[in-house]
C-alpha cells in the first residue's frame, strides 16, 4: 500500500475535501522504487479507468520525471471537490488503492486555477 504524505502539512488533502469549490486540479506526486514501476503503472491504469467513469471527472494525465527520476505525477481535472471526494471514498477505489506495492510514497494536493 502507498504511504500518503501531505505536500502541504498545513492543508492535507482530506482537509481540502471539505472545501466546496471547483473546478479543481488534483495533483499527486508519487515516489516509486524502480523495481515497482511496472506494477504501480498497471494498477494506476485500472484506477484511472475507474475514475474516468465517475461523475465530475474531466481529464487525467500521468507524467514521469526525466534523467532516471523515480517520480511519477498524476494531474487531473474534476468539476468539484465533492465529486473527487465521492470517487475517492468509493470502496472500489479504496480496494484498488490498497493494492499498490509497498515502498511507494504519495504526495497528493488539490489546486484551483488562478488568473495571471
Amino acid at each position: 500500500m502507498a504511504e500518503l504524505q501531505s505536500l502541504d502539512p498545513n492543508t492535507p488533502m482530506f482537509t481540502q475535501f471539505t472545501e466546496k469549490t471547483g473546478p479543481i486540479v488534483p495533483a499527486d506526486t508519487f515516489v516509486v522504487p524502480k523495481e515497482s514501476t511496472e506494477a504501480f503503472l498497471a494498477l494506476f491504469r485500472r484506477q484511472a479507468e475507474f475514475m474516468k467513469a465517475q461523475p465530475g471527472f474531466v481529464s487525467l494525465q500521468m507524467h514521469k520525471g526525466t534523467a532516471g527520476s523515480r517520480l511519477l505525477m498524476n494531474v487531473a481535472v474534476w468539476e468539484s471537490t465533492e465529486a473527487l471526494a465521492t470517487a475517492f471514498a468509493s470502496p472500489d477505489f479504496q480496494r484498488m488503492a490498497a493494492g499498490f506495492p509497498d515502498g511507494i510514497v504519495s504526495y497528493p494536493h488539490i489546486f484551483e486555477q488562478i488568473d495571471i
